[in-house]
């Protein structure tokens, strides 16, 4: 038994707040307690004391006769931290604190928290809350509901954890509408101690929660987020509503990949990559938890589709397909059983038209007929009212049907009167009944993603054999010179240390090395100034590509000085790099940027001069696994131009793999790496390679500092 059953599994509890004022929180949550029939002891504590909701009120807590597991704690705020000395004097360790008041009151509130916090800790207790709406079990054993929601909950196998408690509150209330139900509901509240985290965590190996859905407005701990629902997630769905999305954390970045990141990109990252199944509005995450609730994860994405009308047939299958699932092949003994049966007019292809005058009968065949085809992995059934065939009836016969062969997921579309719906709400059903095929396609779409990332190999995290010490020294210089943006030179050399192939290069700080290098390196070659108080090389005209030949070379040198001195650009300038020109039409991106919160994100996507403009790029969350890596470069669309389309050489994938994961072993080590851009990796035509033609770096000069224990002449931190 863990500390956290004292709270969602209590033998007793103690409401310290009761009331018998109506319509208060102390008094609701009185009534809700023993309406829902909470099996185990109940005891309201009030100062007064006398009789509440015909149960004996004890003035204090300490007074109370037995054990108490729980505390539902609703008095003021200022009386909250005493209250907590009493049940720790009472051996109470589960606390749930509806009262408000603090942090989310400001600076005042936020002391109050802290020295409660302290407390929880001191007396190891577990805290759901403050500022919450409370918590929920349905289980027949214990039958809590603690919370002060309008409705009493409805019996379910979700898992449910809401930062809001108005919402959460909002969403008790409509269950049945929505013909769902809650195991367990946990309103966090402030989170002062029990998080999204806490609850994923203690649901893993409860066999009660099904599934899991989280409403959450901010992730407190990303990597510890990452680890247990990764984790978790392989066993039952995790569905997340994540709100805030358009906050911009990386607003000011100066970097491609820092302008193109982003809070909720961030978000978006850490969910993916942690196996939750990202939903955007409410309405969805309660159509997919009911698919959910209603269907087994399936065996394969082969979709059979079957109606009673063509027009929607075609567009269920359009559905579908624009998900990626595949249109199952009936097979032909199949399409023979079911011509014995359909009139001639029927379409035994998928989808499977029945056609308008098809009776319940042929609804109930044919949907067992083509559950038991091997070639079947779900099935999409759509109804429309024709010639007096009552919705309710055909819904009845295919959840009989379903309850006969539970191993396939079975979907109902039926576009008829919303009557139908809320009748299904009285109803214990077995399967889900949408009124449009494109949410049914979603559904089994959110089935397939759940059952592929059940399959999903775990991913390795590589370590290379890199150059640690070089990266160090590269690093110190700059930051001894007060600068926390590393020159081009100095970000080649970074990358080259940690085995990313960059192109053959030299610096030049004269027009004779110029030349020299020119020629040692052979034409064409390229020219990029590298200046410590110019970065955006472009910009200036720093960079002068396809040059041919020696004469060309030197004068392409002297009008980049000439142009330079013009604009008075010549202090800082370290020289120009001479670097290899690399053929290839092709240009993605890589690099980091860092989000406040979730820390170093990984970028890939495609380059050049349109990476801002398409915005056909992806991010992870580092460190990287190998599959993320291969996922975050199968993902962007720029993908098919690395297989090879056109009858271009196809680009080495495990090469570009290798270069991302080498990134993301550069930025764990250097943790205050702030920026970095590889843009553009250039993919060359002669060998497929991806090959960092220029790179950026920018460190937190502060930290970088610290951590590298090294002060500069040149800036004010160092005095």
């Amino acid at each position: 038994m863990t500390l956290l059953d004292k709270i969602m599994k209590p033998k007793s509890i103690a409401v310290i707040g009761a009331s018998t004022k109506e319509h208060t929180i102390g008094s609701d949550l009185m009534k809700r307690l023993q309406e829902y029939k909470f099996t185990g002891k109940l005891y309201p504590v009030n100062p007064k004391g006398g009789i509440i909701e015909g149960l004996q009120a004890y003035t204090s807590v300490l007074e109370v006769p037995g054990e108490v597991d729980l505390a539902i704690i609703v008095v003021n705020s200022k009386f909250v931290l005493s209250t907590i000395d009493e049940c720790h004097k009472k051996g109470i360790k589960g606390v749930c604190i509806i009262t408000a008041g603090f942090k989310e009151t400001g600076k005042e509130g936020a002391e109050l928290e802290k020295q409660l916090v302290e407390k929880l800790k001191e007396y190891g207790m577990r805290c759901v809350g403050p500022n919450c709406l409370g918590v929920v079990n349905t289980h027949p054993e214990i039958r809590m509901d603690g919370c002060f929601a309008e409705s009493l909950p409805e019996r379910g196998n979700i898992g449910f954890v809401s930062q809001s408690g108005a919402l959460g509150g909002g969403i008790l209330n409509i269950l049945k509408d929505l013909n769902l139900g809650f195991a367990q509901f946990i309103s966090i509240g402030n989170q002062a101690d029990v998080n999204a985290e806490t609850a994923i965590e203690y649901w893993e190996n409860d066999e009660d929660v099904q599934q899991i859905l989280l409403y959450m407005e901010s992730i407190q701990n990303p990597a510890n987020f990452r680890k247990l629902a990764s984790r978790v997630s392989k066993k039952k769905p995790i569905l997340a509503l994540k709100s805030g999305r358009s906050a911009a954390g990386a607003s000011a970045a100066s970097s491609h990949t820092g302008s193109l990141a982003g809070a909720d990109k961030a978000a978006a990252a850490l969910l993916h990559q942690s196996g939750v199944i990202r939903e955007f509005s409410l309405k969805n995450l309660f159509a997919t938890a009911k698919v959910f609730a209603n269907c087994p994860i399936p065996n394969g994405d082969r979709v059979a589709i079957i109606t009673n009308s063509g027009g929607p047939g075609i567009m269920a299958t359009d559905a579908v397909c624009e998900y990626g699932m595949q249109m199952a092949k009936i097979s032909d003994e199949t399409k023979e059983k079911l011509r014995s049966f359909l009139p001639a007019a029927a379409s035994v292809k998928n989808p499977i038209d029945m056609i308008a005058s098809a009776p319940i009968e042929h609804y109930k065949q044919t949907l067992e007929t083509v559950i038991a085809d091997e070639n079947v992995d779900m099935i999409i059934t759509i109804y429309l009212p024709f010639l007096g065939l009552k919705d309710i009836d055909v819904a009845k016969a295919l959840m009989e049907i379903k309850a006969k062969y539970p191993q396939k997921p079975v979907i109902g579309v039926f576009m008829t009167k919303s009557e139908f719906f809320a009748k299904l709400s009285e109803m214990d059903v077995n399967m889900p009944f949408f009124m449009y095929a494109e949410e049914a396609a979603d559904g089994l779409n959110r089935l397939n993603q759940q059952r592929l990332w059940m399959q999903r190999p775990e991913g390795k995290i590589p370590c290379y054999d890199v150059d640690r010490a070089k990266v160090e020294k590269i690093i110190s210089k700059s930051i001894s010179e007060g600068r926390a943006q590393l020159t081009t030179l100095e970000s080649i050399d970074v990358l080259q240390a940690y085995g990313i192939r960059a192109c053959k290069y030299g610096l030049a700080t004269n027009e004779e090395e110029v030349v020299e290098l020119g020629n040692s390196i052979g034409y064409p070659v390229v020219m990029k100034m590298t200046s410590k108080t110019t970065s955006h090389k472009t910009d200036v005209g720093g960079v002068r590509v396809n040059i041919k030949s020696e004469e060309q070379l030197r004068a392409e040198y002297k009008d980049l000085i000439a142009k330079l001195e013009e604009k008075g650009l010549l202090e800082g300038l370290e020289g120009v790099i001479i670097q290899e020109m690399v053929k290839g039409s092709r240009e993605m991106v890589c690099g980091i940027a860092t989000d406040p919160q979730y820390g170093p994100m990984m970028m890939f996507g495609l380059g050049g001069v349109f990476v801002e403009v398409m915005k056909d790029v992806t991010f992870r969350i580092a460190p990287l696994t190998d599959i993320d890596a291969m996922d975050m470069i199968k993902s962007v669309k720029a993908y098919k131009l690395l297989e090879g389309a056109r009858g271009t050489k196809p680009a080495q994938i495990d090469q570009i793999q290798e270069t991302l994961l080498r990134l993301s072993q550069l930025v764990s080590d250097f943790k205050f790496i702030d920026e970095l851009d590889i843009n553009p990796l250039l993919i060359s035509e002669a060998t497929g390679e991806g090959i960092a033609v220029d790179g950026r770096i920018k460190v937190r000069l502060e930290e970088a500092q610290k951590a590298l224990n090294t002060s500069c002449s040149a800036c004010s931190l160092c005095g």
